[in-house]
């Protein structure tokens, strides 16, 4: 195990074969307080949740379920105040997208805001898949399933293509997996979040085998594909962060590009905001290139990637 301590983050990440990922974010020091601005008189939460989110782009129905659930907390604890009935929110959730829709950043960006909004107790965020679940012979399954949602207590545990768990049949122990997983969540239903996620079609179907499963995710998010101007804007978002900018041309280029290939490709097979990603990554390092050989670094130079640095396969 490995931890890293930097200014006043505590990350802890742990290494098996397994490869759970874990990330925490200070919740185990009872000095750090949470985000106040929600709280804060002179600011509008709704407004802040609006801030909060503003890096994710086209996901307007989003920070609409967010502000719900920030309104349901604070209308909770009015009524309690005046002795009438509350009941605490299941928040477990089900993500539907294509690769690159931004499903694993917006499961790990929830779980900051929903200890922020004292919904969460430690906020932490764990990724798993099958084979963090599913185990070698009987009952070891039902036992590694178990350490995970312990794990996961007081923050978010997302599993990505969730659908995996049911791909052997009656006779594979992803069926144990998932019973486990179903009475976790109806024990401990306040005291952490799932979030199953996946390709739209799978999920429908692995739901589809389970009756009553959809129904204990009373939340569902559809990730639609990026637009071509999404994307864009994507990019120009992405090389803003790394203090660099895509000259028009190289725009122009990108756009073109990802015109045929919204066109051409199978959109399953097309990774929207990775692919973006990845592309200004590697243009990065052609820019990088280019400037050493032409021995020119004015800020203007170190900044602009042009249409030739831009790296299309």
């Amino acid at each position: 195990m490995r931890r890293v301590r930097g200014g006043n983050v505590d990350s802890q990440v742990s290494f098996n074969k397994n490869q759970i990922n874990i990330v925490l974010h200070e919740r185990e020091n009872l000095s750090i307080e949470r985000n106040n601005l929600l709280k804060s008189e002179s600011i509008d939460p709704f407004h802040r949740i609006d801030q909060e989110f503003s890096s994710f782009i086209g996901m307007n129905r989003l920070k609409e379920t967010i502000k719900e659930i920030y309104a349901n907390i604070e209308i909770n604890q009015k009524r309690e105040q005046v002795g009438l009935k509350t009941q605490n929110q299941v928040l477990h959730m089900l993500f539907k997208g294509n690769p690159g829709t931004g499903k694993t950043t917006v499961a790990r960006k929830l779980a900051k805001a929903f200890y922020d909004m004292n919904v969460l107790s430690k906020g932490h965020f764990i990724e798993a898949e099958r084979a963090d679940l599913v185990g070698e012979y009987i009952g070891h399954t039902a036992q590694k399933t178990r350490d995970l949602v312990e794990k996961a207590m007081g923050g978010v545990l997302f599993i990505d293509e969730a659908y995996s768990l049911a791909r052997g049949g009656e006779k594979d122990f992803g069926k144990e997996a998932i019973d486990t997983l179903v009475k976790h969540m109806e024990d401990h239903h306040s005291k952490f979040i799932l979030i199953l996620a996946g390709y739209p079609e799978e999920m429908d179907y692995f739901l589809s085998l389970n009756p009553g499963l959809a129904s204990r995710f009373p939340i569902v998010m559809n990730f639609d594909d990026y637009s071509v101007e999404q994307l864009l804007e994507i990019a120009r978002q992405m090389t803003s962060e790394r203090e660099y900018q895509l000259t028009k041309e190289a725009e122009w280029k990108l756009r073109d590009y990802l015109i045929k290939q919204k066109q051409n490709s199978n959109l399953r097979n097309f990774s929207n905001a990775r692919f973006v990603r990845n592309t200004i990554e590697k243009s990065v390092r052609k820019h990088a290139v280019r400037l050493l050989k032409q021995n020119k670094y004015t800020t203007e130079e170190l900044m602009l990637i042009t249409r030739n640095d831009l790296f299309l396969d």
